[in-house]
């Protein structure tokens, strides 16, 4: 599967997971929010879901954790660098 969070009209985070066959592109045009905030791949795993992609920020249930890929200090879950 794919993904894309989107920044909503009140700038909170909004997850879409969509087929690996839509572009990101074409998912990108069909939503009606403004500023893409990550895109990429996700996976579903024994571990649960894993993501990869690029992210200007990062969120973990609804608290910004990451920035620019650095960990912002804030602990709602851990931070696992790749």
């Amino acid at each position: 599967m794919k993904y894309l969070i989107m920044e909503d009209f009140s700038g909170q985070p909004v997850p879409f997971i969509f087929p690996r066959r839509v572009d990101h592109a074409d998912m990108r045009d069909q939503l009606p929010y403004g500023q893409v905030i990550s895109a990429g791949v996700v996976e579903h795993g024994p571990e649960g879901f894993v993501c990869h992609g690029k992210a200007r920020l990062t969120y973990v249930n609804g608290v910004l954790a990451a920035r620019d890929g650095e960990p912002t200090g804030a602990t709602p879950g851990t931070y696992v660098p790749r």
